[in-house]
């Protein structure tokens, strides 16, 4: 990963240097991008990781030992995730409606994501809570950046690639001990709700301190506009 990898995408995420754990992961995306997966349209491939997603639900509903295959899936829907953007990016074909297939895609995958945690056990309740946290977190993100804040306002413990974490794990522990973790009583499903949960309400409190700290005091100047009479 070169200096400037790491300074476009710092300048994406508000200033924030990536940790050597995103170096890894930008330079893993950043070589698949280049290889055949380029000419697949961003748009399938925001769309793919949807299908994976629904692909590993539907073998977290079927139980131990497919649930194994759950947390491949959901690993890899996080891959196509991270290939759309780099994939537009180097072939030219960003663009505005992309980026909108690209975050109905992510939220479609959360309601996926909380699925899984149901079928692996988890309370309803606690799941739709998650599913919360989540969409309060993106829309306050959304809607800071809509009124002029530079960057993401911060790098959260509650992003995206937490969230597969937090149900790929399940999804492998359920396979190896399908009865729940050891000494805890409760299933995969629903530790791992609970710990989304937390990871949620945490990150939340984390934006939300990085919008107060980076949105502008005012609204931006709208553009000039033709003089009157013309």
């Amino acid at each position: 990963m070169t200096t400037g990898d790491d300074d476009g995408w710092s300048a994406l995420h508000g200033g924030i240097r990536p940790s050597p754990v995103v170096r890894g992961w930008l330079r893993m995306v950043r070589v698949l991008s280049a290889g055949p997966v380029a000419r697949v349209p961003p748009d399938v491939l925001s769309l793919s990781g949807v299908a994976v997603l629904a692909g590993a639900w539907g073998l977290a509903l079927a139980g131990a030992p497919w649930t194994a295959v759950t947390a491949v899936l959901v690993v890899a829907a996080g891959v196509l995730d991270g290939l759309d953007g780099a994939v537009a990016l180097r072939t030219g074909r960003a663009r505005p409606l992309g980026a909108v297939v690209d975050a109905v895609a992510d939220r479609l995958g959360d309601l996926l994501l909380g699925a899984v945690l149901v079928a692996l056990g988890a309370p309803a309740g606690w799941v739709v809570a998650a599913l919360a946290l989540v969409f309060v977190h993106e829309f306050l993100r959304a809607r800071a950046q809509s009124v002029g804040m530079p960057g993401v306002g911060a790098v959260t413990v509650a992003e995206r690639p937490t969230r597969l974490v937090v149900v790929a794990l399940p999804a492998l522990g359920a396979a190896v001990l399908p009865a729940g973790p050891p000494l805890v009583g409760m299933s995969w499903g629903t530790v791992f709700a609970l710990t989304w949960t937390v990871l949620g309400a945490v990150g939340l409190v984390q934006l939300a301190a990085g919008v107060a700290r980076t949105i502008p005091a005012r609204f931006p100047e709208p553009p000039p506009g033709p003089p009157p009479g013309r």
